[in-house]
């Protein structure tokens, strides 16, 4: 993997979320990535933000699929509190498996969808290949505080869904075909 400069213990977790990511996906299908490389790179754009994000105290997850970006998140950032939404059962259980197996204490897996969550605020709410951006800051909403940002991993079609977010402080931020959509300060709509 291209490395960020994080702990050797985060690298060491990673591996074995990998490996773990690895076995579990010839059984249930978790994950179109089959390969470590294909693995690797989706590691890769789930830390890539490191590179810009400050500090956060609390993640929320929306749609966390295999751990992309949540889990990996969760084990590059060991202080902050992770809550990783993903409503179907056998991706659920893998982040549940790997939340034991790599003794991750900030991190909860809720099997459900983000509609039906205790609503309370987070510091950041991320989401990957979930839906489009209007529709996730609307799921966004109950969890949204004073200082939230949200970051959205978006294709190509984020240039069309940016064009609603006139009112919001925003940043987009590319690397290959992955575009970062980082939402500082949510508009008045």
């Amino acid at each position: 993997m291209k490395k960020l400069k994080l702990p050797d213990e985060v690298y060491k977790k990673l591996d074995s979320f990998t490996k773990s990511l690895m076995d579990w996906n010839k059984v249930h299908n978790l994950t179109g990535a089959k390969t470590y490389e294909a693995i690797d790179e989706q590691i890769y754009d789930s830390i890539y933000p490191l590179t810009f994000l400050s500090k956060q105290n609390s993640l929320l997850d929306i749609g966390t699929g295999a751990g992309f970006p949540g889990m990996i998140l969760a084990i590059a950032m060991p202080e902050t509190e992770c809550t990783l939404c993903e409503p179907l059962r056998k991706r659920a259980s893998f982040l549940k498996f790997i939340v034991r197996e790599l003794e991750l204490t900030n991190v909860t897996v809720e099997a459900n969808r983000v509609e039906d969550l205790e609503v309370r605020p987070y510091d950041l709410i991320t989401s990957r290949a979930v839906t489009d951006t209007k529709t996730l800051i609307e799921w966004s909403r109950p969890f949204i505080g004073e200082n939230t940002q949200m970051l959205f991993y978006k294709g190509e079609q984020v240039f069309e869904e940016v064009k609603g977010l006139e009112s919001c402080k925003y940043e987009l931020i590319s690397r290959d075909q992955r575009n970062y959509l980082w939402i500082k300060k949510l508009g008045v709509s």
